[in-house]
């Protein structure tokens, strides 16, 4: 009889086992739930008071950028240099507003600052050449080599600047072309402004031959000058013999004019001084070869 009833026993044990188990489980488990609702419970003032310091910041830092804005658009600041220096500040102004509310999450501030530093070196790294255009668009907008509307000449490209952008600088060239320098290379280049100051000196040179009176050709030059009414007075235009050459006279011309009008005389009196060289008989050089045969005797 005792033999019979041994395996009935044995299997009421194994389903008291597996009863147990289960209620551990389910006791583990509820457990779990109720920290979890315990801990919503103690956070989810603090997820409150975080979003409400994000909403209310974002606000406020659009507000400030739009302050920032109209007081910059009174300075003397270009368009591209404004809106460049709004959109820098909104940057920062969100990236404050972003670890204020983190802050009272009781998110470690040490594992954000050493999160925003690990994020900055690579970034750092991977954009180095964006950083130093970057960096260059800086340099522009504080020390003002140039502006917009501004001629200048930077390597080897001369035109108009149409845009001072944040990463690279646009100009328009003489001869109907854009181009678009990298701010880093521009504060790095040799920059020529030609139209920083109202004035602009016209250099030209003009050659005769030494068979011609030069007195008559420097005469003849100062007509022209003084019949041209874009030409300064003030400083004096300048009509002298600069060089004795193999087979010429070397004049250098050099006259004042506004920058505006810098081109127009330039063509014009290389015209002109052509045109009144030829009514004086004064002859232009140009590149001959003279053969000489002797008779032998």
């Amino acid at each position: 009889m005792f033999h019979i009833l041994l395996p009935a026993v044995e299997t009421v044990t194994e389903d008291r086992q597996i009863l147990g188990n289960i209620q551990d489980s389910v006791e583990k488990t509820s457990g779990l739930f109720s920290d979890a609702l315990g801990y919503l419970q103690k956070g989810l003032p603090l997820l409150i008071i975080a979003l409400i310091i994000l909403v209310v910041g974002v606000l406020i830092s659009k507000l400030i950028a739009k302050i920032v804005g109209k007081a910059v658009s009174k300075s003397n600041v270009n368009g591209a240099a404004k809106s460049f220096l709004v959109s820098l500040i909104k940057i920062i102004l969100y990236i404050a507003v972003v670890i204020m509310a983190l802050s009272v999450l009781n998110v470690p501030m040490s594992s954000i600052i050493t999160i925003l530093g690990a994020a900055g070196l690579a970034i750092s790294l991977a954009l180095q050449s964006c950083l130093s255009n970057l960096s260059g668009g800086f340099i522009i907008l504080f020390t003002k080599p140039f502006t917009t509307g501004d001629i200048i000449e930077v390597d080897g490209s001369v035109g108009t600047v149409k845009e001072i952008g944040i990463f690279y600088t646009k100009i328009a060239t003489f001869d109907g072309k854009t181009v678009l320098l990298p701010n880093g290379k521009v504060t790095d280049a040799k920059i020529v402004n030609y139209t920083e100051t109202p004035l602009r000196r016209v250099d030209l040179s003009f050659d005769i031959s030494y068979g011609s009176d030069f007195e008559q050709a420097q005469s003849a030059v100062l007509e022209v000058i003084n019949e041209e009414k874009q030409i300064l007075g003030d400083p004096a235009p300048i009509v002298r013999m600069s060089s004795h050459n193999n087979s010429s006279v070397s004049i250098d011309v050099l006259v004042w004019v506004k920058n505006e009008d810098f081109l127009t005389v330039k063509y014009d009196m290389t015209e002109k001084v052509k045109a009144a060289f030829e009514q004086n008989g004064i002859e232009i050089p140009f590149d001959q070869l003279d053969i000489h045969v002797k008779d032998k005797i």
